[in-house]
């Protein structure tokens, strides 16, 4: 796992070395065992001219101290200054797979003409790898990067779907003079860029690093602003950055400089496509090929050569996950976050589950790990939280920073439970308030306001009216419905639940996946999926609804008042449940759908209530330059008298000033 960044010179203008090293150093938290720097004329007048200079940040390669820092070398400065660079390519290591230096990242083909770097893992690089070697291949390492080199000189760009694992990564053709920036099916890995006025093409795994290089003007988007208040979360590829995009997930960006006009394009290269399948088979073999795909998706996932630990909530998920671990490895570290309820009350009584977690580790003999959260934790963590998040994005996520804080103290790379959730059906009363329809408008419209997370669309017209001019053109549904490109004739609840499962999959797993990369690579620690299995993922989205979803039938005949009554049920993710009772005790694979979320509903209007009101309620708060005042404080009001909970808004409003204060 790393931290990538570059910098592509598309006019006549030379990169600007002096941009490189702040660039790279604002990953080092992604990487902090190596660093690396390439410089590089494209120009096919300069087909052979490479200038490739390595700075290694520690004392494990004591053969490789001969290589001089480059950017703080003087003479090396004069130099590189001599020449006209047109591409630049930085990178930070976290080593994981083949720790030595071999490793180093820019790496390059034998004949140092494809040039790559690279974050993430690719779970079946060995067989790709074997793969390779019967084709002639010769590999000088035991990294899963070299191989993705020699995928691609085999394969070409389509090479991306026989990896499975996650990354991001940006390649050099120099034979063809072609560069690549490459995201993963489900945007596990993030990878952002921006276009210059002046043509410059900025990349970089973290906003913080396209901030550095001068050639970026920074100020923030409005339109993405709306965005996030509405949903809590960006489902487009902007972000607060103003025309700094992320890269959508299964998507690739095709560079070519050949000619004078350079060609650029971004296509899709995979998505989700949730659908009933012709043919169904009896319930047990789906849930004998689930067990197996599942415990091989682990399996795979387990490959490295450091300590491998789990998260281990208390829940179906991570329950599982630990289960499968715990047959492969000697012994499993596993960490659980829990909460202290004393000054809780109602439902979020409820929001800690150590003791389930700890007769997990007993039961499945791992050495475990608790770190309990109390109401200041929220507000000494803030600064840096917002600093690494980079800007707000979906859930109340300052607990996966603590969670990745104390797991990384462990070990390097830790294996969470996200995405069981949208592949098998686990928020079944979100499904239900759009599975009866007239037509698919009508889906949409149900389906858009359920998602409207903070507040309406008229008390969120009142609420940017400062900002009203920038944002008139803006209309929440279209982007919503835009989610679903080119939908399939839908006419039943099954498939308009799949319709459901696909958007929860686009757009709030990836806003997850999104926030859990942030968090814990800010710790220096590597984030595993399991339930992201390439082939784990085609099957779950050909299982039958009715085997995801118990009830349905019954479900189907309510009216919309009973079905809005509907909240926390064991009534989902029931084939998952099945095939987990194998390994996970009835309590556990039974119980009632309880999401990762820590007390705030109290602590806002309790312990945390002098934060929220000197951050809020301060005259020179930054948010009022884009919030109506008035308005935005008698929501808040609300929420601190009891009159109706206003949690997820009150989060959002704390963290968009954070936000403000350090990136605006």
């Amino acid at each position: 796992m790393c931290g990538i960044t570059g910098v592509i010179s598309l006019n006549s203008l030379s990169v600007n070395i002096a941009d490189a090293k702040p660039m790279v150093d604002k990953l080092i938290h992604r990487g902090p065992d190596d660093a690396g720097y390439l410089f590089f004329h494209t120009s096919c007048r300069h087909r052979n001219n490479v200038s490739f200079y390595q700075n290694l940040t520690d004392n494990k390669h004591k053969h490789l101290t001969e290589l001089l820092p480059p950017i703080e070398n003087k003479v090396l400065q004069r130099e590189l200054n001599q020449h006209d660079w047109d591409l630049f390519f930085g990178h930070r290591r976290l080593s994981i797979l083949d720790t030595s230096s071999a490793g180093h990242q820019p790496m390059s083909d034998l004949s140092k003409n494809i040039w790559i770097v690279y974050n993430g893992e690719i779970y079946n690089f060995k067989e790709i790898r074997s793969e390779l070697e019967k084709k002639g291949h010769q590999f000088v390492t035991g990294t899963d990067t070299e191989v993705i080199i020699y995928a691609y000189i085999e394969w070409g760009i389509e090479c991306i779907h026989k990896f499975n694992g996650m990354f991001a990564f940006s390649l050099y053709d120099n034979f063809n003079k072609k560069i690549f920036l490459v995201r993963d099916r489900y945007g596990i890995k993030p990878l952002y860029y921006t276009m210059t006025n002046n043509k410059t093409l900025i990349f970089a795994s973290e906003i913080k690093s396209i901030l550095e290089c001068h050639s970026y003007k920074s100020s923030i988007d409005h339109e993405a602003l709306l965005e996030y208040f509405t949903f809590q979360n960006i489902f487009t590829d902007k972000t607060l950055h103003k025309n700094i995009k992320l890269l959508p997930a299964g998507h690739f960006i095709e560079i070519n400089l050949k000619g004078s006009n350079e060609n650029i394009r971004t296509q899709q290269y995979w998505d989700f496509d949730f659908s009933e399948p012709e043919t169904i088979k009896d319930e047990r073999e789906y849930i004998e090929e689930l067990d197996r795909l599942f415990c091989q998706g682990v399996k795979r996932q387990l490959v490295a050569d450091v300590d491998v630990g789990s998260y281990l909530s208390g829940g179906l998920d991570s329950g599982s996950i630990t289960a499968i671990a715990s047959q492969y490895l000697p012994y499993v570290k596993t960490f659980t976050l829990g909460f202290d309820l004393t000054s809780a009350s109602g439902m979020e009584l409820n929001c800690d589950e150590r003791k389930k977690s700890e007769y997990m580790s007993y039961q499945f003999k791992t050495e475990h790990y608790e770190m309990v959260l109390k109401s200041g934790d929220m507000e000494r963590c803030m600064p840096e939280f917002a600093y690494h998040l980079e800007e707000p994005r979906v859930g109340q996520s300052y607990p996966n920073y603590y969670a990745a804080k104390l797991a990384s103290k462990f070990v390097k790379v830790v294996l969470s439970g996200s995405g069981g959730d949208e592949l098998f059906a686990g928020y079944p009363w979100r499904y239900y308030k759009a599975a009866q329809n007239n037509n698919f408008d009508e889906y949409i419209d149900k389906y858009y306001l359920f998602w409207k997370r903070l507040v309406n669309n008229q008390q969120i017209n009142k609420i940017f009216s400062p900002i009203s001019g920038e944002v008139k053109d803006v209309w929440t549904r279209d982007i919503f419905a835009q989610t679903f490109k080119s939908h399939k004739s839908v006419s039943t609840p099954e498939e308009y639940i799949n319709h459901s499962l696909y958007f929860e999959a686009k757009t709030f797993l990836h806003g997850l996946l999104v926030v859990e990369d942030k968090l814990s690579m800010a710790h220096s620690l590597e984030t595993r999926v399991p339930f992201l299995d390439n082939d784990l993922v085609d099957f779950s989205q050909k299982i039958p609804v009715n085997f995801k979803l118990a009830n349905l039938d019954k479900i189907i005949k309510m009216d919309e008042n009973e079905i809005g009554k509907i909240h926390k049920t064991n009534d989902g993710k029931i084939i998952l449940r099945k095939a987990m009772s194998k390994y996970i005790s009835n309590d556990i694979h039974s119980a009632v759908k309880q999401g990762f979320s820590s007390p705030d509903n109290s602590w806002f209007k309790g312990d945390s209530i002098d934060f929220v009101k000197e951050t809020l309620f301060n005259p020179n708060a930054r948010i009022y330059d884009y919030l109506d005042k008035g308005i935005t404080q008698e929501l808040i009001k609300e929420h601190l008298s009891g009159t109706k909970n206003r949690r997820l808004f009150i989060w959002s409003l704390l963290n968009f000033e954070q936000w403000c204060n350090i990136y605006n």
